[in-house]
C-alpha cells in the first residue's frame, strides 16, 4: 500500500473551475487560488437562500484512541460513495492546524484513497486562512498593550489582561512568558501566554459568523480584560479593534473549496478544536454546501461526548441546522483499546477485551440518541480484524437497534464505502427524527453543566472549585448567563480524566474554572488539566517531512 502523500500525488486531479462547475458555481464566482484551489465568496449564500436545503448527514466517533479511528477518512469516502451509486454529495472539513502536522497527529486530510487534495497545500499554508486568524489575534493583543502603553484611558488592570497572543505551531515554551522586558518604552512587564491558533477564539468567531457584518459585531465582543475600578469587562470594540480585525478576516470568510481524490466536491474551511472549542468547520461553508448539493457530510470533532454534542447544541441553534442523520465511527482496534488492550497487542484477536470496549460505542450511542436523532454506525476495517470480531461488533449493534455498515473507504475509496452510503440513505428517510438539544440556554449556569456531566459524561455528581464558582457568579452578574456551554475537557475520555477508558460512570465531574467567550456566544467550563499551547514530541513528524529539488513534497501523513 503506497503512503497517503503517495497516493495523492498519483492522482490527476481536475482544474477546481470543473469541480465548481458540478455545483453549480462558475468559475467567473471563484476566486481562483492555482489551478486546484479556489474560494467561494460567502455572499453567494444570499442568492441561494430561497432554495431548499439538502440532507445533513453528521460524522462523529467513539472516544479516541492511540489506536485510531478514521473519522476524517470516513466522511471523505462516504462523501465519494454518495457521488458514486448516483448522489450529489458534498463535504464540509476543518482545515489542519500547523501545529499537529508537524507534531504527533500529521495532517487532517483524509487518509488512504479517501483524501482531499491538493493534500500538501491543504496541510500547510492552504490559502492563509490561518494566518490571517493568527494576525487578527495579534493585532488585537498588540493594540491592548499599545494602549496602556500611551495612557490607559480605559483603566485597564494589567493584572487582569485575559486576552493572551497566537501561533499556528506547537511550542511548549510559549505557554506561560513575560511580556515588555527592556524599559519603558517597551510597555508594562507582565505574564502572559500563546495560544495555538486553532484555540483562538477569533477561530471560534470564524467559525460562526454568517457574514461580515456578524463577524464584526461578534469581535467586538470579545472581552480582552478587566478595569481596575470595580472589575468592568474591556471588550475589542472599547478599543475599536474589530474594523481592522474584519479587515484582516475578510478573505479568511470566503470557504475553500478543492475536491477529493475521486473529484467530489469539498469544503474545507476553519479549525477550531473540540476539547476546547466546538470543534466544526465553518457554518457558512456548511450552509452553502446545504444549498449546492443533496446530502452535506459534516465531520466534527474528536467523540461524540464533544463536537457532536456541541453541534446539536450550540452550532445548530446558532446557524439554524437541522441535522439528518449521524454517523458514529468506530474500528476494532479502538474498541479493543476501551477494553483494556495494550496497543502493541491489538493485532491479536481478544473477544472479551471488544466486549468491554463495546460499552464506550453503546454510551455514544445513547447520548446521540437524547438528541432525537438517528444513528448509524461506521465500522472502519483493518486487515487484522477477525471474521469473529467483526460479527460480534455487528451483532451488539443490531442488538441496539442501529444500523451498521462495515468501511472499506481507506483501501478502495469510494466503492469501499458503499454499504455505508446505502445504510446512511435509508436512516434519513425510515427513521425517526426528533432533534432537539439537551438544555435550554436559559437554564442557571451551573444546571446546564451539570445536565452535560450527568447526560452526556455519565457523571455522579459535580463539584466546583472557589474559583469556578466565582467565574459563574460574574458571568451571570455581567448579563452572560444565557449564553449556552462549550465544556472544555479532555478528548482521550468520556470522563474528565484522560487516563480513563471505557465506560466510565458514577464519578465525582471537577470544574475547576469557567470562561467566557462572548464573542463566540458560549461559556467555557474547564475541568482537568486542557492545553491550549500543545508541545512536539520528542520524534515530531516534522522530522521526516522533505521536499526535492523540483518542490516534491515528502514524509507527510
Amino acid at each position: 500500500m503506497k503512503s497517503d502523500i503517495e497516493i495523492a500525488q498519483s492522482v490527476e486531479l481536475k482544474p477546481i473551475s470543473e469541480v465548481a462547475k458540478s455545483i453549480g458555481i462558475q468559475e467567473e464566482q471563484l476566486n481562483l487560488y492555482g489551478k486546484y484551489i479556489a474560494k467561494v465568496p460567502h455572499q453567494l449564500l444570499k442568492t441561494l437562500q430561497n432554495k431548499p436545503n439538502g440532507k445533513l448527514i453528521i460524522v462523529t466517533a467513539i472516544t479516541p484512541t492511540p489506536a485510531g479511528e478514521g473519522k476524517t477518512t470516513t466522511s471523505v469516502g462516504l462523501a465519494q460513495a454518495m457521488n458514486k451509486i448516483g448522489k450529489k454529495a458534498m463535504v464540509t472539513l476543518r482545515e489542519p492546524s500547523l501545529g499537529p502536522v508537524f507534531g504527533i497527529k500529521g495532517g487532517a486530510a483524509g487518509g488512504g484513497y479517501a483524501q482531499v487534495l491538493p493534500m500538501e497545500d491543504i496541510n500547510l499554508h492552504f490559502t492563509g486562512d490561518m494566518h490571517a486568524v493568527s494576525a487578527a489575534h495579534n493585532l488585537l493583543s498588540a493594540m491592548i498593550d499599545a494602549h496602556i502603553h500611551h495612557g490607559n484611558d480605559l483603566g485597564i488592570d494589567v493584572r487582569r489582561i485575559t486576552w493572551p497572543r497566537a501561533i499556528d505551531m506547537n511550542d511548549r515554551a510559549l505557554r506561560q512568558i513575560v511580556i515588555s522586558l527592556g524599559g519603558r518604552s517597551n510597555g508594562f512587564p507582565r505574564e502572559t501566554n500563546f495560544v495555538i491558533t486553532a484555540a483562538s477564539e477569533i477561530m471560534a468567531i470564524l467559525c460562526l459568523a454568517k457574514d461580515l457584518s456578524d463577524l464584526k459585531e461578534r469581535l467586538s465582543k470579545i472581552i480582552i480584560g478587566q478595569t481596575i475600578k470595580g472589575g468592568k469587562y474591556v471588550t475589542a470594540g472599547d478599543l475599536n479593534a474589530q474594523g481592522a480585525m474584519t479587515a484582516l478576516l475578510r478573505d479568511a470568510m470566503n470557504p475553500n473549496l478543492v475536491q477529493t481524490l475521486e473529484h467530489t466536491p469539498a469544503f474545507v474551511h476553519g479549525g477550531p478544536f473540540a476539547n476546547i472549542a466546538h470543534g466544526t468547520n465553518t457554518v457558512v461553508a456548511t450552509k452553502l454546501a446545504l444549498k449546492l448539493a443533496d446530502y452535506v457530510i459534516t465531520e466534527t470533532g474528536f467523540a461524540a461526548d464533544l463536537g457532536a454534542e456541541k453541534f446539536f447544541d450550540v452550532v445548530s441553534k446558532y446557524a439554524d441546522l437541522k441535522p439528518d442523520t449521524v454517523v458514529i465511527v468506530a474500528t476494532i482496534r479502538a474498541l479493543k483499546m476501551h477494553g483494556g488492550m495494550n496497543k502493541k497487542e491489538l493485532d491479536a484477536e481478544n473477544i472479551n477485551a471488544l466486549k468491554e470496549g463495546m460499552k464506550n460505542l453503546k454510551v455514544h450511542v445513547e447520548n446521540v440518541r437524547k438528541f432525537g436523532l438517528p444513528v448509524v454506525v461506521a465500522l472502519n476495517r483493518f486487515s487484522t480484524d477477525t471474521n469473529a470480531e467483526l460479527e460480534l461488533v455487528q451483532e451488539e449493534v443490531r442488538n441496539m437497534n442501529v444500523r451498521i455498515a462495515l468501511n472499506d473507504a481507506w483501501s478502495s475509496g469510494g466503492a469501499g464505502a458503499e454499504e455505508l452510503a446505502h445504510e446512511v440513505i435509508e436512516s434519513i428517510e425510515k427513521d425517526g427524527n426528533d432533534f432537539h438539544g439537551i438544555y435550554d440556554w436559559n437554564m442557571p449556569v451551573k444546571e446546564k453543566i451539570e445536565v452535560l456531566a450527568h447526560e452526556i459524561y455519565r457523571a455522579g455528581n459535580v463539584v466546583y472549585t472557589s474559583k469556578a464558582l466565582s467565574n459563574i457568579n460574574k458571568i451571570e452578574k455581567e448579563g452572560y448567563g444565557k449564553l449556552p456551554i462549550i465544556m472544555a475537557k479532555t478528548q482521550a475520555s468520556i470522563s474528565d480524566d484522560p487516563k480513563v477508558v471505557g465506560a466510565p460512570s458514577g464519578y465525582t465531574f471537577t470544574v475547576r474554572e469557567v470562561l467566557l467567550s462572548s464573542g463566540a456566544g458560549f461559556i467555557v467550563p474547564v475541568a482537568g488539566q486542557i492545553m491550549t499551547m500543545p508541545g512536539l514530541p520528542k520524534i515530531p513528524a516534522a522530522q521526516s517531512i522533505d521536499v526535492d529539488d523540483d518542490g516534491k513534497i515528502s514524509g507527510l501523513f
